[in-house]
């Protein structure tokens, strides 16, 4: 179990909805892991969650899971939400679908919905870098200039 209370010293989070088995997910989880590097000590770090039913896909098990961590070497928390509750909560509906959060007070404010950056298939010809630059403006204390982008990925695999 990990929650946001695990994180006091944490001025927001980047919150990603993610998945094994997407090819959008897949070709994302090594930017997911920088995105972790640079900015979970500047008090942003990121908590991955994979909201898909494994029933619908097994390659989203929570087994498969812990074998796709270890393999790629993910320096962040990844969460299954096996009773499909959190996803709606955010209206998440892609995978990967990143949220940016903001710490005001106790509370969390959404500074960002959307896709990590503008070019999925290869990393090289990425010319914005939508989280990154979401992050680094709240880090100087502002609003992200771009606050929304639609996600582009898998649909979510919702239990029947």
């Amino acid at each position: 179990m990990v929650s946001f209370q695990n994180f006091p010293e944490a001025k927001g989070f980047i919150v990603v909805f993610t998945c094994n088995h997407c090819p959008y997910s897949i070709a994302y989880e090594d930017r997911i892991n920088a995105l972790d590097a640079k900015f979970k000590s500047k008090g942003f770090p990121v908590i991955a969650k994979n909201y898909n039913d494994s029933v619908v896909n097994e390659e989203d098990s929570y087994s498969q899971m812990k074998v796709r961590a270890k393999e790629k070497r993910f320096t962040f928390p990844y969460l299954v939400d096996e009773k499909q509750q959190v996803f709606p909560k955010y209206g998440a509906t892609r995978t990967p679908h990143v949220f940016v959060l903001s710490r005001k007070e106790s509370e969390f404010l959404v500074e960002y919905i959307g896709s990590i950056d503008n070019h999925h298939e290869e990393p090289n010809k990425v010319t914005e870098k939508y989280v990154e630059d979401a992050v680094n403006a709240l880090l100087k204390g502002d609003k992200p200039e771009v606050n929304f982008t639609k996600a582009i990925g898998c649909s979510i695999k919702v239990a029947e």
